[in-house]
């Protein structure tokens, strides 16, 4: 273990499923400056199974666990519906956060938690985690060559969700919109530095039962130059994120699933250079620790958050109205 002169963040998880149990291994495997001191899981005996793997408490609610004086920091990894009364715990006891996407499952929900956060000390990290993405990064970085921006397309593809909760809307409070939309949603501003609008949008239900599992949109930014368009699927046996941007001096290309980049000068490709694939779960938690032990801002913030369930919000009110909807944050 690499040494280091700061004493660990102490961290509680609060949700161990699929997703929840990649924290625990990046906390205990990949992060020195981290520790991990304790787990909350609903099912008893895997969370205890868990617990005892990485050697850390296992505790049956999340008030027990944010009680534990040796947990600095809470990781919340729980279907967005249970997110407000976490943080409200989570900011009583003075614990900083960092929370999974969605932030919220709507809106007002979102300015709920918000107001909460905001009438404490505690601070609080979105796990927007794609924007730590190789390709992501790369596009990012080069940008000015093809400037000034005049369109971003982003699109993800998926296998169908094996997350029952996820198809069960009191859970999940929407399908792929809420659940994946919001990671393009949120490379839309970091990518351009614009905010979205006006949406128009429509959804499809292809294997689902209560929520969405197919989408596209099509949007409107700050910029009267700019459009922007996102789309997805959970109905196709192929995983693809592919990320379009067209400027007036070329065009970036890239996918952050299959790690390639290139850009597009005239009839010409050029290839590139993308750094290999890194966890972005890792590199969230990363951020996190950074930003606590070093006293500086997290690189994603709750506006962040509530900025992309505000455009998923937009885009459900588009596709029940058949008509263009204003993003309201």
């Amino acid at each position: 273990m690499k040494a280091h002169s700061l004493k660990p963040v102490g961290i509680g998880l609060i949700g161990a499923g699929k997703h929840g149990v990649r924290y625990a291994q990046h906390i205990v495997e990949d992060i020195p400056q981290a520790e991990l001191v304790a787990v909350c899981r609903r099912n008893r005996s895997a969370g205890e199974q868990l617990a005892a793997t990485y050697g850390c408490h296992y505790y049956t609610t999340y008030d027990q666990l944010i009680a534990d004086q040796n947990v600095d920091a809470i990781v919340i990894v729980v279907p967005p519906a249970l997110h407000r009364s976490i943080v409200a715990a989570a900011c009583r006891a003075g614990k900083h956060i960092l929370i999974e996407k969605p932030f919220a499952v709507s809106v007002a929900e979102a300015q709920r938690i918000s107001a909460i956060i905001e009438s404490s000390p505690i601070r609080c990290m979105v796990a927007q985690t794609l924007r730590f993405n190789s390709v992501v990064q790369t596009l990012k970085r080069h940008l000015s060559a093809i400037a000034p921006l005049h369109s971003l397309h982003l699109n993800q593809c998926f296998e169908p969700s094996s997350l029952a909760w996820l198809d069960r809307k009191a859970e999940s409070g929407g399908g792929i919109i809420l659940h994946t939309g919001v990671h393009s949603f949120d490379l839309l501003y970091f990518l351009s530095g614009r905010e979205t609008t006006q949406v128009w949008c429509q959804t499809k239900t292809i294997f689902t039962r209560e929520t969405e599992d197919n989408f596209q949109m099509s949007g409107r930014t700050t910029d009267p130059l700019l459009t922007v368009q996102v789309s997805g699927s959970r109905s196709t046996q192929s995983r693809s994120g592919l990320i379009e941007i067209v400027g007036e001096n070329g065009q970036l290309v890239g996918d952050h699933a299959h790690n390639f980049a290139y850009l597009v000068r005239g009839r010409e490709r050029i290839p590139v250079s993308v750094p290999l694939p890194v966890p972005t779960v890792k590199e969230a938690l990363q951020a996190l620790v950074d930003a606590l032990q070093n006293d500086t801002p997290f690189p994603v913030t709750v506006e962040d958050g509530l900025r992309a369930v505000a455009l998923a919000e937009a885009c459900y009110r588009s596709s029940e109205t058949g008509q263009i909807a204003n993003v309201i944050q």
